[in-house]
């Protein structure tokens, strides 16, 4: 199998499968009891905690496990609206963030709020000058994701929190960082972030366990996600997934240091390889190391992905939340019609090699020259 969507998920990393066969095993007590067994799961629960806070860039006590990106950005963006819900009704984001995000944003429209969608160009960016004059007095909450799962451009974020200092406006920022975390340097200072959203299984970690960072200084003002048990200082109650955030904490540490060179290394010679083929479109070559979108026109994209599948090659057509729908990403962006709807995204890991978009390319080839998606 030749797989190339990491951008929807990673292969679970050994490191990480270890860990958590052990923290299922010999450490299976829960965090909350009282007794040696217990003890020493919350003890290794804030020592996992510690590993992962210190790749955000973070106090551990400013990062709270949720069980995936999307949560995250769904809590993230309601509990920051809810705290500025007195403070003005107009919410700024992009039309190409996940659906984690546009749908709670469409949910805010149908209660009142006016929520504007920033634009991207035909490369899949978006203009901070367009951030910053579309900031207002009255905008409560800015989300906009670190970098595009799609497309893989890298967004303006750190334009967004100057556009609100600037303005004067009460907006909390949020990004969703599922994409960059590990993959480009950031930290949510840097960013000026006061939430963001990080997950596990695009690093190599299971599915199921990702985080929220909250700054600190809001802690104690958010609205806490669930009602119960006060685990996570009240703020996401409910026994922790052990296993999942020893696997997390594990994939972080075993996140080479040479994995982002490498990555890219072998992006950049797709995007060479895959540009020559007559008959193909490099859409964005992506500014994270891990992404890049290409077209074929005279095809769909989704009908690509499935002919691809048949011979067991992975790719996509977009993000795996959309099922076959055309991207929305695609979508917004200032293209050619046909060139939308043959668009595919391709998406690498440490793992990845040359040889595997030799047969990528060998397989576009093909179906460029024959007109076929037969085989």
């Amino acid at each position: 199998m030749t797989y190339l969507d990491h951008a929807a998920t990673t292969p679970v990393c050994h490191e990480a499968a270890q860990a958590a066969l052990e923290a299922m095993t010999g450490g299976f007590g829960n965090p909350s009891s009282q007794y040696p067994l217990g003890r020493e799961a919350a003890r290794r629960r804030e020592a996992d905690r510690a590993v992962i806070a210190a790749a955000l860039g973070c106090a551990p006590g400013e990062l709270v496990f949720t069980s995936c990106g999307t949560e995250g950005d769904n809590w993230a963006i309601r509990a920051a609206v809810e705290l500025n819900r007195r403070k003005g009704s107009h919410i700024l984001t992009t039309a190409m963030e996940h659906d984690g995000v546009l749908q709670p944003m469409k949910a805010l429209e149908k209660e009142g709020f006016q929520v504007t969608y920033l634009k991207p160009d035909k490369t899949g960016h978006i203009d901070p000058e367009a951030v910053r004059e579309a900031v207002r007095r009255d905008t409560i909450l800015v989300s906009m994701m670190l970098v595009n799962n799609e497309v893989g451009t890298i967004l303006p974020v750190r334009a967004a929190h100057e556009a609100i200092r600037e303005k004067g406006a009460p907006a909390l920022l949020h990004t969703d960082a599922v994409q960059g975390f590990l993959k480009v340097p950031f930290t949510p200072k840097e960013l000026g972030a006061d939430l963001v959203t990080i997950c596990g299984h695009k690093v190599r970690a299971p599915k199921g366990i990702g985080g929220l960072y909250v700054r600190k200084e809001l802690l104690s003002k958010l609205k806490p996600l669930l009602l119960g048990g006060g685990q996570e200082n009240g703020l996401r109650p409910g026994t922790e997934p052990t296993a999942q955030i020893a696997a997390f904490a594990a994939a972080v540490e075993a996140w080479g240091p040479d994995f982002n060179d490498r990555i890219r290394s072998v992006k950049d010679y797709a995007a060479q390889a895959l540009s020559a083929i007559e008959g193909v479109t490099l859409i964005s070559s992506g500014d994270a190391p891990h992404i890049l979108a290409i077209s074929l026109p005279d095809f769909s994209g989704q009908t690509l992905v499935e002919a691809l599948g048949g011979q067991e090659v992975c790719v996509s057509s977009g993000s795996a939340c959309h099922r076959g729908k055309p991207s929305h990403v695609f979508e917004a962006m200032p293209l050619p019609q046909k060139v939308k709807y043959g668009a595919i995204r391709i998406s690498f890991g440490p793992e990845s090699t040359r040889e595997e978009v030799d047969r990528l390319a060998g397989l576009l080839r093909h179906i460029c020259e024959k007109k076929s998606l037969l085989f």
